[in-house]
């Protein structure tokens, strides 16, 4: 049961009698009485001709995803089983993350029928996201008083990553496109393919001239060549506690999932295999074995649960992850930090057994240095001097990876994805991938 504020104005007017009592030669306590009698009576009437919220049957229509940051309908069907209708107002009960507000949708079902109330859903939080219950109030003719009930009705909805990157796609597509021989740039070096013969151009590469073509044809015949498909490319993205870490709006695992969601729409376009895990001392993700248009799918729901957890990674670990992925990686890119030197010591300890089968690019998320205002206070002083020792720390580092044989990466949140991208581009164009 529940009762409304018009029940507090029904006391409030028995004031008036109240007060014009003793004029009256009433005595005052029993009018007092005998209104709040009155005023019970009034509940009573009005909860018991109240449609009972325990003769509702409640469906759901959600979708299984959503991505993050677009709106989505939750419809909930009520159906009437009861011989009242049912006025009043319904509340769904989920998590303040699913960006369902406080807002309470009116209710009005006859007795035999069925109603659809339409909740919007603006998710604010990746992951999993859960209700259980749907809360109905119905109320009294007189709107004074009602019944109320909590009804079962389970729902999830699982939010997957933005892939805001993907605006970067077009463009490293297009070079792609030119890598592959589509245009009337060509590539040649080590680890190409043969692609096909055309005639000879001015300015063309001498070395790529093919003799035999030449004299069967009458004229100077030249090979093409595009980079090569069929690699290997493995993203490892560390869930550790690093991963934590507060990087432009949002934490260093989003980052890297944006880099990863992009090198690997990339990579399937050109014709490689991509393979993921997510792990730092136990695996959170795995995705492998998926190519083409099911992969991206597959990716951001294998992605979408997953949370950074605060234990340092085990790269040892890591690398027989990978090696358990693929026995021939032609690229593995590590998504993770660069920290100080002492930090880094477990993961550089590990990544020559990772460069010395594949190539190894290891991508970081980190703040850049911002020019400060011309008045800065005290903490504008102290976040430069923290961003600049994170920038000088990830050079040591940076250098360390290069010395094990390693390419490290470093850039802001917006900027890792695209930079990943361009530097694949680069080794395929270079003939290394």
């Amino acid at each position: 049961m529940f009762v409304t504020g018009r029940l507090a104005l029904l006391v409030a007017v028995g004031v008036v009698p109240v007060v014009l009592a003793p004029a009256a030669g009433l005595d005052a306590v029993a009018v007092a009485l005998a209104w709040a009698v009155l005023c019970l009576a009034v509940v009573a009437v009005d909860v018991s001709v109240a449609g009972s919220p325990r003769a509702l049957g409640i469906e759901r229509r959600l979708p299984a995803r959503a991505r993050l940051g677009e709106s989505v309908a939750s419809t909930v069907l009520v159906r009437n089983d009861g011989r009242r209708r049912v006025h009043g107002l319904l509340r769904d009960g989920w998590q303040p993350t699913a960006g369902a507000g406080a807002a309470r949708a009116a209710l009005e079902v006859p007795p035999g029928e069925r109603r659809a109330v339409v909740l919007p859903l603006l998710p604010r939080r990746r992951g999993e996201l859960r209700t259980a219950f749907v809360a109905v109030r119905s109320s009294g003719p007189l709107g004074i008083a009602g019944r109320q009930r909590v009804l079962d009705a389970p729902g999830a909805l699982r939010v997957l990553p933005p892939f805001t990157s993907r605006r970067h796609l077009p463009s490293r597509l297009a070079r792609l496109r030119e890598l592959d021989g589509n245009t009337s740039i060509q590539v040649r070096g080590r680890g190409t393919e043969f692609d096909s013969l055309r005639e000879y151009v001015r300015g063309d590469d001498v070395r790529s001239i093919d003799w035999r073509a030449t004299a069967r044809a009458g004229t100077t015949m030249l090979r093409t060549w595009r980079p090569e498909r069929d690699r290997h490319v493995v993203i490892v993205i560390d869930t550790g506690r690093t991963s934590a870490s507060r990087v432009g709006d949002g934490v260093r695992l989003d980052a890297s999932m944006e880099a990863a969601l992009l090198l690997s729409a990339l990579a399937t376009r050109a014709g490689d295999h991509v393979h993921l895990v997510m792990f730092d001392r136990a695996r959170r993700a795995r995705v492998t074995g998926v190519d083409g248009a099911r992969l991206l799918p597959a990716l951001v729901d294998a992605m979408s649960p997953v949370e950074p957890t605060l234990i340092d990674t085990d790269w040892s670990a890591v690398a027989a992850e990978v090696r358990a992925l693929t026995s021939r990686p032609s690229l593995v890119v590590l998504l993770t930090a660069q920290d100080s030197p002492d930090g880094a010591r477990g993961f550089l300890g590990a990544l020559p057994a990772l460069t010395e089968r594949a190539t190894v690019l290891v991508g970081t998320a980190m703040d850049a240095p911002e020019a400060g205002p011309a008045q800065r206070t005290a903490d504008d002083v102290y976040r430069e001097a923290a961003i600049a020792r994170a920038v000088r720390d990830a050079d040591r580092v940076a250098a360390a990876i290069r010395r094990a044989g390693g390419e490290a990466l470093t850039a802001s949140a917006d900027s890792l994805p695209p930079a990943v991208a361009d530097h694949y581009l680069a080794l395929k164009a270079a003939g290394r991938l």
